[in-house]
């Protein structure tokens, strides 16, 4: 490798890291030589960057697709109040960019799907996976199993996170650990379930640690372990991950070959089928309807929590409490169209084939719920 020289000002910003005699000249040189891609500009990719940017890493690129929300910020620390509606991408270069001028921020405004995945991952040396559903997860650790390229992985669900390396040689890959992505149901995403605001700064510096580690060739990385970490009993674990030699897609005699034969859908329920298709209604038809002269019933069955930031109106019913609760919507059953929401369509989903299957014929879910009203139609006013 040849070692890219210094400017004065690189030399006075990157002091403490020429005292490391682990790292010195010739170790930031390599990190100046190097690249990474973060996947995701959220909770997790903005300390990850933030802190890779400041240790020099040469090329960064980020991928992202979304807008600065102000439900991001008190979490995303890339974003301040002047950034709501913005491009993330647009946003966080400038702020990387202050942050170190002496690098190069590359940007991929793209939804990471199976015809761009593998191109944009095999530019670079190691990837910081910090994406927040099952189907980017399992593509971005496919392709990096594809390409030869280490996956510094990390999640998060409300006060707890994960952290491991995968995808490198001999080590395992995110389906080693788990084959297949769970039931959507049972996974609510950090829009339904919530997250401490510190949390995926605590994981996202684990992630570019563990970046850092792999560029530098330093220490012993998290590879074939996994870190659980919980911030209630503030305790860290970690348990031993081997390498599958039946996986499907790092294994001896792989059966997923390409990025088409790798996708899995992780969302709500599908709606592709017209069955799907006559139980749900999109935001815009309900918005219509709820203006006509016969509005439908509206049940919402978030937590309160999430009622009191933002609600359409109607009645609360926490899906949970829904089987005790249910006879009274039975002035409601069959008179009038009962719609049924909740922040992105899954739980509501499941409310809605619970009502079915108890003779509520007339009922039907919000497609993709208050998150899907917000981006369609506007800010939901939360209620007294």
């Amino acid at each position: 490798m040849t070692s890219s020289p210094f400017s004065p000002a690189e030399l006075r910003r990157y002091g403490r890291h020429f005292l490391l005699p682990e790292v010195g000249m010739e170790g930031q040189a390599r990190l100046k030589d190097s690249s990474v891609l973060v996947v995701g500009a959220g909770g997790l990719g903005s300390p990850a960057a933030l802190y890779l940017a400041a240790a020099g890493v040469g090329r960064i690129g980020l991928v992202d697709f979304d807008d600065v929300d102000e439900s991001n910020l008190h979490r995303q620390i890339l974003y301040g109040e002047s950034d709501i509606g913005r491009p993330k991408l647009e946003a966080a270069k400038e702020r990387l960019q202050e942050t170190n001028p002496h690098i190069q921020i590359d940007l991929h405004p793209v939804r990471l799907d199976a015809s761009n995945a593998a191109q944009i991952i095999s530019d670079y040396a190691v990837v910081a996976d910090g994406t927040d559903n099952f189907t980017t997860r399992y593509l971005v650790n496919d392709a990096c199993v594809m390409a030869g390229v280490p996956n510094a992985y990390a999640s998060i669900s409300r006060f707890d996170g994960q952290a491991s390396v995968f995808c490198a040689p001999e080590g395992p890959c995110y389906r080693c650990l788990f084959a297949e992505p769970p039931p959507a149901e049972l996974v609510p995403s950090c829009a339904e379930a919530g997250v401490l605001g510190v949390l995926p700064g605590l994981l996202g510096t684990i992630q570019a640690t563990e970046v850092l580690k792999l560029l530098l060739g330093l220490g012993e990385s998290l590879i074939g372990r996994l870190l659980l970490v919980d911030t209630l009993s503030m305790q860290f674990r970690t348990l031993t991950v081997t390498r599958n030699l039946q996986c499907a897609v790092c294994g001896e005699h792989p059966t997923i070959t390409s990025l088409e034969s790798s996708i899995v859908y992780c969302g709500p329920p599908s709606t592709g089928s017209s069955m799907n298709a006559l139980l749900e209604i999109t935001v815009q038809d309900y918005l219509a309807l709820r203006d006509s002269d016969n509005p439908p019933f509206l049940l919402d069955v978030r937590q309160p929590e999430e009622h009191a930031v933002s609600s359409l109106g109607g009645t609360l019913i926490p899906l949970g409490e829904l089987p005790l609760r249910v006879e009274e919507l039975e002035d409601h059953k069959n008179d009038e169209l009962l719609v049924v929401h909740c922040q992105m369509g899954g739980r509501s989903a499941q409310a809605v084939k619970y009502l079915r299957m108890n003779g509520f014929n007339n009922v039907v879910n919000l497609k993709g719920g208050m998150k899907a009203w917000m981006e369609e139609i506007g800010p939901a006013v939360p209620q007294d």
